[in-house]
């Protein structure tokens, strides 16, 4: 089939891309290689996915729509992975209008130009920051959901809005995947594991916040990329779905910590500091409809996850990410 993908320089974008590429499906990649973080992370992910024959690379921006409609034509795309977005729950408490622009005026255009393209099926990123500070636990998708505690989540709760009203306007399939704290390597440099990781090594304190107390559904890459593919892929969906993709197994910061001291050799030095604006204490997903219709099964440990982390970090360290 032939795929689009946006955001295929970003940490899943890359992953979906060279698991489909290495099936023989054709990618087009799309990313705009900001520098939210490490632009050069992201030239290391791009070149890896240049090395496929059947991979096919542009560089633009969501909010240039007339672009991604060529791209769909040019290419006879059939369905849609858009993952691009400005990511961070606490950068978009300081810069609310790059989260206006990207996420909810490039999403707008995917879901305008889908139409336009008789695209199948369009499979974009929702983030389980939409919970908020729900109280119950796990989350599940039909929980009330309108009361987010981020611009990011604020925004991602909207983009499900939008596409549900597409779906209903114009019959374009849409499914949504709340994403559980994904970690891996090749990796995100703003995600705590990162940052713990690169200051553990570097002999610096790490910033604890909420003195610790705090616990997330922790989910492998590995195990997303199953899932993500799932949903471009299975039959008999619904038009309109929402998946919650995480592991089903809260742990807490510590562990996490006490994990990637014990791989790393090192004693961390911890600054305890209280919970940010924006935060929650706990996130926990109730994976029982992804289970059942995109038969997910997420197997990979906590503790398996971040070894393979940190043997792919300790390789790449000297390569300035």
């Amino acid at each position: 089939m032939n795929f689009f993908i946006t955001g295929s320089a970003g940490f899943i974008g890359y992953h979906v891309a060279k698991k489909l590429l290495e099936s023989g499906h054709n990618i087009v990649g799309f990313d705009n290689f900001n520098d939210y973080y490490s632009p050069d992370l992201k030239e290391r992910r791009n070149e890896q996915l240049l090395s496929y024959n059947n991979f096919v690379e542009v560089r633009g921006d969501l909010i240039d729509y007339p672009l991604i409609e060529n791209i769909l034509r040019k290419y006879n795309i059939e369905r849609v992975f858009h993952l691009a977005a400005q990511a961070g729950v606490r950068n978009s408490i300081k810069n609310p209008f790059q989260y206006q622009q990207s996420n909810l005026e490039g999403h707008l255009n995917i879901l305008e130009s889908c139409r336009h393209c008789g695209i199948s099926r369009l499979v974009y990123a929702s983030s389980s920051s939409v919970y908020g500070g729900n109280k119950k636990v796990p989350f599940n998708e039909n929980d009330f959901v309108d009361q987010p505690v981020s611009l990011y989540a604020a925004t991602k709760k909207s983009n499900e809005l939008m596409s549900h009203t597409y779906t209903h306007l114009y019959n374009l399939q849409t499914i949504g995947l709340r994403f559980f704290t994904v970690y891996g390597p090749w990796g995100r440099p703003d995600m705590a594991y990162w940052l713990f990781t690169q200051a553990m090594l570097s002999g610096e304190p790490i910033k604890v916040f909420n003195n610790g107390d705090m616990k997330r559904d922790f989910t492998y890459i590995n195990d997303i990329v199953l899932g993500c593919i799932q949903a471009l892929m299975a039959e008999d969906l619904s038009m309109y779905e929402i998946f919650n993709l995480g592991n089903n197994k809260p742990e807490s910061l510590m562990a996490l910590i006490n994990i990637l001291s014990k791989n790393l050799n090192v004693t961390p030095k911890i600054k305890f500091l209280p919970m940010q604006d924006g935060d929650v204490a706990i996130t926990h997903a109730d994976i029982t409809s992804a289970e059942s219709k995109l038969k997910y099964k997420p197997s990979t440990s906590l503790g398996d996850g971040l070894k393979a982390f940190t043997d792919w970090f300790k390789k790449e360290e000297k390569c300035d990410i």
